[in-house]
C-alpha cells in the first residue's frame, strides 16, 4: 500500500476527521461535568488561561442573528460540509496537507454541528485566554481545528493556483480520489 493510495488517503482523512471529533466531545463532556455552573472562570495559569464553560448560540466570535442562530448556522455548517466534501473528492491521493486540512475543518465542523443539534443554548465553549482586560473569544477544540485546517487550507489553495496554470503530468497517484 503506497502512501498516495487512495486507501491511505482516505485513511488518513477518516482517522483525523474522527480523531478531532471524538477529542472535541470528550472535552466538550468534561467542561460540562466539571466547569459547572456555567460562566464562572476557573484560572489554569493565573488570569492568562482560564477554564470558563459558555454556549454559543451563535458562531464564530460570538457572531449572533437572533432568535434563529441555531438553525441558519446549523444550515450553513451542512452547506459548508458539502463544500469540504466536494474539494475532498477532488483532492489528490498524493496532497496530504490539503486532505489533512479538509479533515481538520470537517471534524470541527462536525463537532459543532452536534452541540447545535444537541442542545438549544448552542455549542459548548471552555477555553478563556486573555490578558490585562482583553479576552479572546472563548472556544473549544473543534473551533481550533477549523481554525488551523481553514487557514492549512487556504495556503494550500493560494499554493495550487501557480500549479494549475503549468501543464499538469499524467499521473496515477494524481487522479481525483474517488477515481
Amino acid at each position: 500500500m503506497a502512501s498516495g493510495s487512495p486507501f491511505a488517503f482516505r485513511r488518513l482523512c477518516a482517522t483525523i476527521v474522527l480523531a478531532v471529533f471524538a477529542l472535541d466531545q470528550l472535552t466538550k463532556w468534561a467542561a460540562l461535568e466539571w466547569l459547572t455552573p456555567a460562566y464562572i472562570p476557573h484560572r489554569v495559569v493565573g488570569s492568562v488561561v482560564r477554564l470558563t464553560l459558555v454556549y454559543n448560540p451563535g458562531a464564530a466570535f460570538g457572531f449572533h442573528l437572533g432568535e434563529h442562530s441555531r438553525w441558519i448556522f446549523t444550515g450553513l455548517t451542512v452547506v459548508a460540509l458539502g463544500v469540504l466534501w466536494r474539494l475532498y473528492r477532488e483532492t489528490l491521493a498524493t496532497d496530504r496537507p490539503r486532505a489533512v486540512a479538509l479533515a481538520l475543518v470537517g471534524g470541527g465542523a462536525f463537532g459543532n454541528l452536534l452541540d447545535r443539534l444537541r442542545s438549544p443554548q448552542g455549542v459548548v465553549d471552555f477555553i478563556d485566554i486573555g490578558y490585562a482586560g482583553f479576552r479572546w473569544p472563548t472556544f473549544n477544540v473543534a473551533d481550533i481545528a477549523v481554525s488551523c485546517g481553514a487557514a492549512l487550507l487556504a495556503w494550500v489553495l493560494w499554493r495550487e493556483e501557480p500549479a494549475r496554470e503549468a501543464p499538469a503530468g499524467d499521473h496515477a497517484a494524481d487522479a481525483p480520489i474517488h477515481g
